[in-house]
């Protein structure tokens, strides 16, 4: 084999294909990165989960296959200067050469890189590099990381009616992103994609209006932008009923500016470590809510935030990293609030939003409370 190829052309390629390595596998070839210059080059990795193919753009003198070291093959090109790269291969051994700069590593044998799953596709998807990665965004953090229920370890994605739905739930929390498609597939259709994978599909994505797909294949799932894919397996098993789970029995509703109470949850929940199972207490007062911590070691901490509505001074607790996250990913400068009971979820949508045309909807679970508290 043997190949020329811009240095920053090869950190990009080797950046994204290394997302998806097994580093310290029993496989050293799952620790690698997979060339192949033929008619084109291509980097895949892939670590039996989730596989990544890029193609890239180069001068191709000598066909051939071998796999690299992702960790060796990053640390090596990062050094080059920034010139044209020019690799060779002899056996297992590489030669990189750029400028006066040269060095000599092994490879390993490409014949024990697994090969990436075929995807049949049953059905694709399309839509914006943008909307996929906005999606992704404003619902990943809602996957839940308890593998007692694997199919929650993904994001439902949900084609009916023209209109695309992401959900993620936890089991303390959902979040769901709907948008409308231009293009719509031949059928309404459900998947479940890992939640890992999404995370490597939003960094491919990047921000471009370019069209990206998604091909849903009976065992896998294909993401396709550009000039770069993504394989995954399918998570199997019944999603949460995600609409039954929606608590509407709000009686109170309040309209907040998004960054000022995030703010106050800030100010208020400062003395609460990161896994503390401290709540944020909230009352929700006349045009106020009372945001405050009380813990034995650290003392407490106390702030108002000022809202539109009335909450009847409902005394209601929350985990407060689950209200921060979701008020993060709320897209608009305000959100209205909707609230019912100290055990009932707290749901935050867009301002006037029809019920179930949201383009966005966060519910986080309160935390039961021992008892009562004053202001």
């Amino acid at each position: 084999m043997k190949f020329s190829c811009e240095k920053a052309l090869l950190q990009s390629a080797i950046a994204t294909t290394s997302r998806a390595t097994s580093p310290k596998n029993s496989i050293p070839a799952l620790e690698g990165i997979l060339l192949e210059a033929g008619e084109e080059l291509r980097f895949t990795g892939y670590n039996l989960e989730t596989g990544i193919r890029t193609v890239v753009p180069a001068e191709i003198q000598e066909s051939g296959s071998l796999v690299l070291s992702a960790r060796k093959f990053a640390d090596v090109v990062g050094q080059l200067p920034d010139d044209t790269v020019n690799v060779t291969t002899d056996g297992l051994s590489v030669h990189i050469q750029c400028g006066a700069t040269e060095y000599n590593i092994p490879a390993i044998d490409p014949e024990e890189f697994p090969e990436l799953p075929d995807v049949e596709s049953q059905s694709v998807l399309t839509l914006s590099r943008r909307m996929l990665s906005d999606m992704i965004s404003r619902t990943i953090f809602a996957v839940s990381t308890n593998d007692g229920r694997p199919i929650l370890t993904g994001s439902l994605f949900e084609v009916a009616d023209g209109t695309l739905t992401v959900v993620s739930v936890d089991g303390q929390r959902l979040a769901l992103r709907r948008e409308k498609l231009e293009k719509l597939p031949p059928a309404d259709l459900s998947f479940v994609v890992p939640g890992g994978a999404l995370k490597e599909v939003r960094s491919i994505c990047g921000e471009g209006e370019e069209e990206a797909s998604i091909s849903i294949g009976t065992r896998h799932i294909l993401f396709r932008v550009d000039n770069t894919l993504l394989v995954t397996r399918r998570l199997e098993g019944e999603f949460l009923n995600y609409r039954q789970s929606i608590s509407w029995k709000s009686e109170i509703k309040l309209k907040a500016d998004v960054r000022q109470l995030m703010t106050s949850i800030s100010r208020a929940s400062v003395i609460l470590k990161e896994n503390s199972k401290n709540p944020l207490r909230c009352i929700v007062g006349d045009g106020e809510l009372y945001l405050s911590s009380v813990t034995a070691a650290d003392g407490n901490s106390y702030d108002i935030c000022p809202v539109e509505g009335s909450g009847n001074d409902l005394h209601i607790g929350f985990n407060h990293r689950f209200m921060m996250d979701a008020l993060k990913a709320v897209p608009t400068e305000e959100a209205t609030l909707l609230m019912g009971t100290p055990s009932t979820p707290c749901i935050i949508v867009p301002v006037d939003a029809p019920e179930g045309e949201e383009a966005f909807l966060f519910m986080v679970l309160p935390v039961r409370m021992s008892a009562s508290w004053d202001k």
